[in-house]
């Protein structure tokens, strides 16, 4: 039985001389000892998972796509990945998911040091990074996971797991809340030194990789679902006008953030403190996210962007014309 690393090296390789030397697949069949059929499907996997990419460049100038018009309406690098319809929102998710496996890794190198924050998507983003063994790299959990009812470990732990056997890397866990009762408990907490090494990693981090939280999304948000927000929580998040989270650090549509109460409780890095880090990939599928992401956006915090073509679609719209997009474009309707 072929294990997963082996069946994506094999999907590179007959990737490779399909696309690359341009061999025909009874060719490639007869070079790799395979069938016919398992090249073509080794081949579609290879696209599906993010270890081909195939750009189309559309008849029209490039100031006129969305990627651009989002590039320079919020300073950042944006990929769009399309996604075909009809389809459903895991497998938008997955689509999204490959292409930003793929892109962490094409940006990390040896001695890189990843900050990985958790959630859906970055799960779904661990199971399609593309192996590549790193020398002297580290991988650091860069918010808390724990919550009244669980630590947080078995979710976390098997999400840094894969970036580290992705890239041989070993692993600086975090392990405090995802938000703490009282924030003198995490100013006390961050006095100690074990926990002071580890975000002291996090801050020195090469790239993050995060996504962004929404309250109601149709793959839903971890940290909305899984027991660290209460009801009365999220009532008093929207009052103040929250649309979603970053690293667990919560923002308004105007990604503003510092002045709300539960920010000073949360583990989680704050947009400021993630913009010292050099290169910081958000990843985000589904239209459900596109108001939560321009408060991130408008934040300061990411620097490089895969999304949706849908998604991104939605966020051109409500950030060049918020009056046509109702009660999410004013932040409140999520």
């Amino acid at each position: 039985m072929v294990d997963s690393l082996e069946r994506r090296r094999l999907a590179y390789e007959a990737a490779l001389l399909y696309y690359m030397e341009q061999q025909t697949m009874e060719s490639i069949a007869k070079k790799m000892g395979l069938s016919r059929s398992t090249v073509s499907r080794l081949v579609a996997s290879a696209r599906d998972e993010g270890l081909v990419r195939i750009t189309l460049h559309a008849p029209q100038e490039p100031a006129a796509t969305t990627a651009s018009r989002l590039s320079q309406l919020y300073g950042v690098s944006v990929t769009i990945v399309p996604v075909s319809q009809p389809t459903s929102e895991m497998r938008r998710l997955e689509r999204v998911a490959a292409m930003a496996g793929a892109m962490v890794s094409d940006i990390v190198d040896d001695g890189a040091t990843i900050g990985v924050a958790w959630g859906t998507t970055l799960s779904a983003v661990a199971e399609r990074l593309v192996p590549k063994p790193l020398e002297r790299a580290t991988v650091v959990q860069l918010n808390g996971a724990a919550n009244p009812g669980t630590t947080g470990i078995p979710f976390v732990g098997e999400l840094m797991g894969q970036f580290s056997r992705a890239y041989g890397a070993k692993v600086a866990s975090f392990p405090v809340p995802a938000f703490f009762d009282y924030a003198t408990t995490r100013a006390a907490l961050w006095r100690e030194r074990s926990i002071s090494a580890v975000r002291e990693i996090g801050r020195n981090a090469d790239l993050a990789v995060f996504g962004v939280g929404a309250f109601s999304a149709p793959v839903a948000s971890h940290v909305y679902t899984a027991g660290y927000l209460s009801n009365n929580d999220v009532a008093s998040l929207r009052n103040d006008g929250v649309v979603g989270d970053v690293c667990t650090v919560f923002v308004r549509a105007d990604g503003s953030y510092a002045d709300l109460e539960i920010n000073s409780r949360a583990s989680g890095p704050t947009p400021a403190e993630l913009k010292k880090i050099p290169r910081r990939l958000c990843v985000v599928a589904g239209p459900a996210k596109a108001t939560a992401l321009i408060g991130v956006l408008r934040s300061g915090a990411v620097t490089d962007l895969v999304v949706d073509d849908e998604c991104a679609a939605r966020v051109l719209e409500e950030s060049e014309h918020p009056w046509r997009s109702g009660p999410q474009g004013a932040g409140m309707g999520l």
